[in-house]
């Protein structure tokens, strides 16, 4: 279940699923926001461009604890890469370029890599995970905005991809 290439290709698979969500959305839509205090889609998808950095560096650099200064220094680098991306295509290219480069950090991972510890100070809780959980946060993180992304697709009155796919394979069965 967990082989060799198992991380590398999820990610890539709920990447696909991203890009595709941004190349459905037009260019004048990236500034919309569902509702005040939340980030418009063109944010949102940038977040999710960059945000697997962080991880990647922190894996990369052997780091066995976090605490809230390293993680308070990643997340405000993050944030200014973030801010960085201004336009559709150039957030598009950052999922593109960005989500090959954490899928082949992945592919590079070892077993005994991943089953190693990085610990965190209270109130974190577990306040100790294995590269693999943190590794697997990174999907899930993509996947909870990309449920948000969708659902502010429906805003915008377009039809997500999946809920079109499943819709024609339904038509094709009946």
């Amino acid at each position: 279940m967990f082989g060799p290439g198992y991380l590398e290709q999820n990610f890539r698979t709920v990447r696909k699923n991203t890009v595709l969500v941004a190349e459905d959305i037009p260019a004048d839509k990236y500034t919309f926001t569902a509702a005040p205090g939340v980030k418009s889609v063109g944010q949102m998808l940038a977040h999710i461009a960059v945000s697997p950095r962080w991880q990647m560096a922190l894996h990369r650099e052997g780091v066995t604890a976090v605490d809230f200064p390293l993680f308070a220094a990643r997340v405000a680098q993050v944030q200014a890469e973030e801010q960085a991306l201004q336009s559709k295509d150039h957030i598009l290219a950052a999922l593109k370029e960005g989500g090959e480069e954490f899928a082949a950090f992945l592919a590079g991972l070892s077993a005994p890599t991943l089953a190693e510890t990085i610990s965190f100070p209270p109130p974190i809780q577990p306040a100790v995970k294995t590269r693999m959980e943190m590794l697997m946060s990174v999907k899930e993180h993509e996947m909870h905005h990309r449920a948000q992304l969708m659902l502010m697709q429906r805003m915008l009155g377009i039809v997500p991809h999946l809920t079109r796919q499943r819709e024609a394979s339904v038509r094709a069965r009946a």
